[in-house]
């Protein structure tokens, strides 16, 4: 069994969701594109443990509820949705292919609370605004963008964490407009080191004082053409 999870003291029944997870990406990534990493370790510790860093961030998930834009592969709220069960879920995922294959993976792993959702996230929002208490988003798009799509989606007081690699300051930098405009502030940066030496990383909290204006988030052709 994989060890570098071992600091999240996962019990024997997490470690065997952990095991059926991996061989299920595996096996259905020779049919759809999920991931380009597909060796055991690099799995476990650019994904699984990638995605449960934000415990190191937010301590208590217990019972919260959190949104994850643009999945994909179920990362990072499946593998948080092992370790912290009573995690209410919802995922985003315009993709249907890895819709399928995340309501598949959810009953292969005996999942319950998880939502998904096959559309856009601003397509939604109506239905969402203010809604949860975490969302997070990870190699989904850069932080003018990213920002505009989930900040609408947390209650006030709540945190949008954005998993970023090591550009972080200067996508920063882009996002000044972007964090005025939306009332928004950066509350937290936490850096750390993926296990094996196999990279570092980057957690970027966000979160809000008070409710996002109605006019955002805008329609994605013109959060693309024209960012915050």
């Amino acid at each position: 069994m994989n060890s570098y999870l071992d600091k999240f003291n996962l019990s024997d029944g997490q470690k065997q969701k952990f095991n059926q997870y991996y061989q299920f990406l595996i096996v259905e990534n020779k049919k759809i594109n999920l991931t380009s990493i597909v060796e055991e370790d690099e799995v476990y510790s650019k994904h699984f443990y990638d995605s449960l860093s934000i415990i190191e961030l937010i301590t208590d998930l217990q019972n919260k509820s959190i949104c994850d834009i643009g999945s994909g592969a179920g990362f990072p709220s499946i593998p948080l949705k092992i370790l912290v069960p009573t995690l209410k879920v919802t995922i985003i995922e315009p993709t249907l292919k890895r819709v399928r294959f995340l309501q598949q993976l959810c009953d292969i792993l005996k999942l319950t609370e998880i939502n998904i959702i096959n559309d856009r996230a601003e397509n939604i929002i109506g239905n969402y605004r203010e809604a949860f208490d975490v969302v997070v988003a990870r190699a989904v798009a850069n932080l003018p963008v990213i920002l505009e799509l989930a900040i609408p989606f947390i209650k006030v007081e709540g945190s949008f964490i954005a998993y970023k690699g090591q550009s972080y300051s200067s996508e920063i930098a882009l996002a000044q407009t972007c964090l005025t405009t939306l009332e928004v502030s950066l509350k937290t940066t936490y850096q750390y080191e993926l296990p094996a030496n196999m990279g570092s990383r980057v957690l970027l909290e966000f979160t809000k004082a008070k409710v996002t204006k109605i006019r955002y988030p805008r329609k994605y052709a013109d959060i693309k053409k024209k960012p915050l």
